[in-house]
């Protein structure tokens, strides 16, 4: 459940040079420590680059909560959505190439892939998916990853999405539609995703440890544990494996590695005297093309913007922004920040469900470098947005005082289908019902709510709450008709979740 926005720092636009080797350093290692005792998060990694120097790359903590193993600079974090503005750099890379170009057609690159009607459909570049301006819904497409469908069946199914009037108008964040974007490129260079992105940057770069497999991730001995917040403590999580989703979310790194695509960034696609990437197209990464949240009072806040895969927004005091944050409800949070202007960027990693430490932590150096002093308490000031941004995109289901008997359970019992979610079969379950859904027809109980209301729990990174499950007879069946349909609310936020019953 990737965040789609990060907070802006308050610096002055002039970096303290002289204070970066040691005072700095000492203060940003006490802050990471005390933002850690404050949330009990277990685990942190932090890489801090200046001038094309690295000023601090360590780890903070324990990989996996209740063990010895210590987080160093080479652990494996999975980034969740930081794994965009990697992304973007891949692709700058193939377009500085002149393999390919930001405004192709997406069909050019990917010809089963289709958006909306045929006029709209031809017209969807690159560009227009990876600045989430495509006209496809908020998050279109996740939770038929959490139902356990592969990447080319979502993507083939995002052509049922409904665009509206939304394309190139509005800004909606959406993992598949940006995952779309980078497998056209890799498909038309013969190749897939995984290794485009590795043969392209990580191993030019030197990014060693870094993969877009969450096998290389699972595997890899130093890497850390997802935890997930279960009351007042802290409890190992289950792993995300985010393959399906690879280019918006799948990648995995380390601090030592992402603190060599800082330098990469900061130096217009240079690094230690070789230009890996065109400059010009890495900087068109940088340019600002969707609002992404619009000031409430625009005579007194500022907007922010979306550029491709890079949030692009102005500092307090002028200064060019760039930033991105990840996150996953199972278990991990990660941001980054650049000033480009001063040659200045920072990324911090977090083994533990978003609270706002890797955004504070990050604004909190921004200030030690700038001023020598934190300015805000980033993290009471975050807090509410992070419960915000995670909350249930569906509706809760309300529980009536005075609940309506159900009809005879065996009358729900059947399969159900539509075109978006597949098939579904409900099905006696002991004194029950379930509900089997994904390509697995994986159970799931349902209770009773009143009348023919049930409810389930969804699964994956967006399962949040229980959502509705409610049967439904034809209206033009006249009283007492048989259940005909059922819609399941959590999948229907586009008018995509009613099935018909076979």
């Amino acid at each position: 459940m990737p965040l789609q926005a990060a907070p802006t720092a308050v610096p002055s636009a002039k970096a303290r040079h002289d204070a970066l080797p040691g005072e700095v350093v000492s203060q940003i290692e006490a802050l990471a420590q005390q933002l850690m005792q404050r949330t009990g998060v277990p685990g942190v990694a932090i890489a801090v680059v200046h001038r094309d120097q690295p000023v601090l790359v360590k780890g903070f903590g324990v990989r996996q909560i209740g063990t010895p193993e210590r987080v160093d600079a080479n652990t494996l974090f999975p980034l969740a959505s930081l794994s965009k503005p990697i992304t973007s750099t891949v692709l700058a890379g193939v377009v500085g190439d002149g393999r390919a170009g930001w405004d192709d057609p997406v069909t050019t690159h990917l010809p089963g892939f289709r958006l909306g009607p045929p006029a709209i459909a031809a017209s969807v570049t690159l560009r227009d998916l990876l600045a989430h301006r495509s006209g496809l819904g908020d998050h279109a497409g996740d939770p038929l990853e959490d139902l356990g469908f592969d990447r080319a069946t979502i993507l083939e199914r995002l052509s049922l999405q409904p665009l509206g009037n939304r394309f190139r108008a509005t800004y909606a964040y959406t993992n598949f539609g940006f995952t779309a974007a980078a497998v056209a490129v890799a498909q038309q260079q013969g190749s897939s995703w995984e290794e485009l992105a590795a043969e392209r940057l990580y191993r030019p770069l030197g990014m060693d440890r870094t993969s877009s497999r969450h096998a290389d991730f699972r595997d890899a001995p130093n890497r850390v544990r997802p935890h997930v917040r279960r009351g007042d403590r802290w409890d190992v999580g289950p792993d995300r494996n985010a393959d399906a989703q690879s280019p918006a979310g799948g990648v995995s790194s380390s601090a030592h590695d992402l603190s060599r695509w800082l330098r990469l960034q900061l130096a217009g696609g240079r690094f230690e005297g070789r230009q890996l990437v065109a400059a010009t197209a890495l900087a068109d990464t940088h340019r600002p093309l969707s609002v992404s949240r619009e000031a409430s009072d625009p005579s007194t806040e500022r907007s922010g913007f979306y550029g491709l895969g890079w949030g692009v927004n102005v500092s307090d005091q002028g200064a060019v922004q760039l930033s991105h944050s990840g996150a996953f409800a199972m278990g991990a949070a990660t941001a980054v920040y650049l000033l480009p202007a001063e040659g200045l960027g920072v990324v911090v990693l977090t083994n533990a469900a978003p609270v706002g430490l890797a955004e504070s932590l990050a604004l909190g150096v921004l200030d030690l470098i700038h001023t020598g002093a934190v300015q805000r308490d980033y993290l009471t000031l975050l807090q509410p947005l992070m419960v915000a941004a995670m909350a249930q995109a569906y509706p809760e289901v309300p529980i009536p005082a005075q609940p309506l008997p159900p009809r005879a359970l065996q009358a729900y019992v059947g399969s159900y289908r539509n075109a978006y979610v597949g098939q579904a079969v409900v099905s006696r379950a002991g004194a029950g019902l379930r509900l089997q859904l994904g390509p697995a027809l994986s159970p799931y109980p349902l209770s009773h709510v009143s009348g023919d209301t049930f409810r389930y729990q969804p699964p994956g990174e967006n399962g949040v709450g229980p959502s509705a499950v409610v049967f439904a007879a034809d209206p033009a069946a006249g009283p007492g008709a048989a259940v005909s349909r059922l819609r399941i609310a959590n999948l229907d936020t586009e008018g995509l979740g009613v099935l018909q019953r076979q």
